[in-house]
């Protein structure tokens, strides 16, 4: 037993080796004062100053904010109300619906980004912050409704039954009873939404259009004819905010367990 427990350690710093070294390296390359980040010489800080000085690294981050913070919001109130419908109803059409967010969940971004580009197109809408907001919102639900459902397995509606028979209305109910019990789930929803949506490149890149990119897509762009050391400096900061994020939300999902 305790050679398989040792085993099973061993293999789990291996994995987690392999997956932040690159970040690891890439943190140290931020702070290396040589352009390409081949070989170390010295420590600076000129390619973070860098990125606060150059205007379209802020247009676009201010683009992915907007899409981030839209999206989410949008997000909450769809994937909320689509998780209290499945799982409150249980009829055979919020069974079909329960399905569709399941498959939307395992749906490659690549298709999903091809797919939304020939239907815009199809519309005649033209392509911007709305088509990237639209795209966003559409894979984000999935998540949110996810995460909600996950607070609903201990939701006891017999409180709604109780509120009921005490003459309180819908409105009432969802103001003073749904509201308050689920909200952890449904900004722990949220909080994943905006992180998802502000990481987003494959999809993104299909939906954009001129005008509208956004930072993964700029860095992209970055990547091929500018400074890659910038590009590390943009991907530490989007990694410790992402990093904040995710610790949240896993504080807030957490506390359905209490």
């Amino acid at each position: 037993m305790k050679y398989k427990s040792r085993f099973s350690k061993y293999v789990t710093w291996l994995v987690l080796f392999f997956f932040y070294l690159p970040m690891v390296v890439m943190t140290i390359n931020s702070f290396n004062n040589s352009k390409y980040g081949i070989t170390w010489k010295g420590f600076t800080l000129q390619w973070y100053i860098d990125m606060f000085n150059n205007p379209k690294i802020l247009f676009t981050l201010m683009n992915s904010l907007i899409i981030g913070v839209t999206a989410m919001l949008v997000s909450m109130i769809l994937g909320s109300l689509a998780a209290f419908c499945i799982h409150y109803y249980r009829t055979r059409l919020q069974l079909f619906h329960n399905n569709l967010i399941l498959i939307q969940l395992g749906v490659p971004d690549i298709l999903m980004g091809m797919s939304l580009l020939l239907f815009f197109i199809s519309i005649h809408l033209k392509l911007g912050l709305l088509t990237i907001f639209f795209a966003h919102v559409t894979f984000c639900i999935s998540y949110v409704t996810m995460v909600v459902l996950a607070r609903l397995q201990n939701f006891d509606f017999s409180i709604l039954e109780a509120a009921k028979d005490l003459g309180a209305s819908w409105p009432v109910i969802i103001r003073k009873i749904i509201l308050p019990l689920l909200s952890p789930g449904i900004i722990a929803g949220g909080l994943l939404a905006f992180t998802l949506s502000i990481d987003d490149f494959v999809i993104t890149f299909f939906v954009t259009g001129p005008g509208s990119t956004t930072l993964p897509v700029y860095i992209y762009s970055m990547m091929k004819h500018g400074n890659p050391t910038v590009v590390n400096a943009i991907s530490v900061f989007i990694f410790i905010a992402t990093f904040i994020l995710v610790f949240f939300t896993q504080k807030l999902t957490d506390t359905k367990k209490k």
